[in-house]
C-alpha cells in the first residue's frame, strides 16, 4: 500500500497535467454604419430615436423634400412630352390633314379624267384640221398637267402615312432616352433625401435635429446591426500559432449571467504594441496580435465598450 503522501502527490501530478482553458482580457467592438444624404439641404423630419431597433425599408430622416418633388415633377412630365412628340412623328399626319389629301386626291383624279376625255375628242379632230394646232396643244399640255397634279397628290400621301423622316424620328427617340435618365436621377435623389435602413440594426447617434442644414454627405443617423458586433482582444505571438479561423471562444463579462459563444472571424497577419486599454506591466514590452471573434448569436448585454473576458480552450 503506498503512501498517503505519495497518493496526494499523484493527484497533484494528474491535476498539473490536465489542460487548463486561457482567460484574455477584451471588448467589445462594432462597426457603425452611418446614414447620410447624397444631397444637401434642411432635415425636415427625424423618424429615429437614439437607442431604437429599426427594421429593414424602416425611414430614418427626410430633408425638405419641396424643390426635389418640384423637379421630379417637372422631369416625369417633360419624359411624358418627349414620348408624345415621338408618338406622333410615328404615326404621320394626322387623321384631318390626310382627310384633305385625299379630296385633293379624288379632285386631281377627276380633272385628269376630264383632261383624258378632252385628249381623245380633239386629238382625231386636230389631225382633219377640224382644230387648231394651238388648241391641240393646249389640250396635251392639260392633260399632262393632270397626270402630275394626281402623282404630287399621290406622293403627299405615301409621304404622310409613313411618318416623319428617320433622322427625325431617331432625334426624338434620343430626347425621350434623355428626359428618362434626368428623371431617373431626380427620383433616385429624392429617395435618398429620405433614406431606409438596410437591416434591422440599433440606433446609435442621431447627430442632427429638425430645421437644422445639412450637407451632403453629413452623417445624420448611426446605427449598428447585430451581425456587426464583435470581440477585440489581443494574444501574444506564443498564442496565436494556436489559433485558427472558426474556432468556438467563450465570452463572459461582469455582471453577466452567463458566458456567450462566438467565433473566430480575423486574425491579424502583422503584430503590434499592447494598447492600453489592456495594458499591463507583464505584457508592456511584447507585441501582440489582434483578434476578432463575433457572437454565434446576438445577446443585449454585449454592448460596445463593455470589457469582456475571452476564454480559449485548447483544440477548442
Amino acid at each position: 500500500m503506498k503512501p498517503p503522501f505519495l497518493i496526494f502527490l499523484c493527484f497533484l501530478a494528474l491535476v498539473g497535467c490536465t489542460p487548463e482553458k486561457e482567460t484574455i482580457p477584451g471588448y467589445v467592438e462594432g462597426d457603425f454604419v452611418a446614414i447620410a444624404p447624397t444631397s444637401s439641404g434642411v432635415l425636415e423630419k427625424v423618424r429615429v430615436v437614439e437607442g431604437q431597433t429599426v427594421k429593414s425599408g424602416d425611414i430614418l430622416f427626410s430633408l425638405d423634400l419641396v424643390d426635389l418633388q418640384a423637379q421630379y415633377d417637372g422631369a416625369v412630365a417633360a419624359k411624358h412630352r418627349a414620348q408624345a412628340e415621338l408618338n406622333d412623328l410615328l404615326k404621320g399626319e394626322r387623321p384631318e390633314e390626310l382627310e384633305v389629301l385625299f379630296k385633293q386626291s379624288a379632285q386631281a383624279r377627276a380633272n385628269l379624267e376630264n383632261a383624258q376625255k378632252d385628249y381623245n375628242r380633239t386629238i382625231p379632230l386636230s389631225k382633219t384640221g377640224a382644230v387648231s394646232l394651238s388648241r391641240r396643244d393646249d389640250v396635251i399640255a392639260a392633260l399632262d398637267t393632270a397626270k402630275a397634279r394626281v402623282e404630287e397628290v399621290n406622293a403627299q400621301i405615301t409621304a404622310a402615312n409613313l411618318g416623319a423622316r428617320i433622322d427625325r424620328i431617331e432625334a426624338a427617340r434620343a430626347g425621350v432616352e434623355i428626359e428618362k435618365q434626368k428623371s431617373k436621377q431626380i427620383e433616385k435623389r429624392l429617395q435618398e433625401a429620405a433614406p431606409v435602413a438596410g437591416v434591422e440594426a440599433t440606433v446609435m447617434d442621431v447627430f442632427f435635429r429638425p430645421g437644422e442644414y445639412v450637407g451632403a454627405g453629413q452623417s445624420v443617423v448611426k446605427l449598428l446591426p447585430p451581425a456587426n458586433i464583435k470581440i477585440k482582444f489581443f494574444v501574444s505571438q506564443e498564442k496565436v500559432a494556436t489559433l485558427k479561423m472558426g474556432q468556438n471562444v467563450s465570452v463572459s463579462c461582469d455582471g453577466c449571467d452567463q458566458s456567450y459563444a462566438a467565433r473566430i472571424t480575423h486574425i491579424a497577419e502583422e503584430s503590434e504594441y499592447t494598447p492600453p486599454v489592456i495594458f499591463s506591466v507583464e505584457s508592456r514590452d511584447k507585441l501582440v496580435f489582434m483578434v476578432e471573434a463575433h457572437p454565434t448569436e446576438f445577446h443585449e448585454a454585449l454592448r460596445v465598450g463593455l470589457p469582456v473576458t475571452v476564454e480559449v480552450g485548447p483544440g477548442s
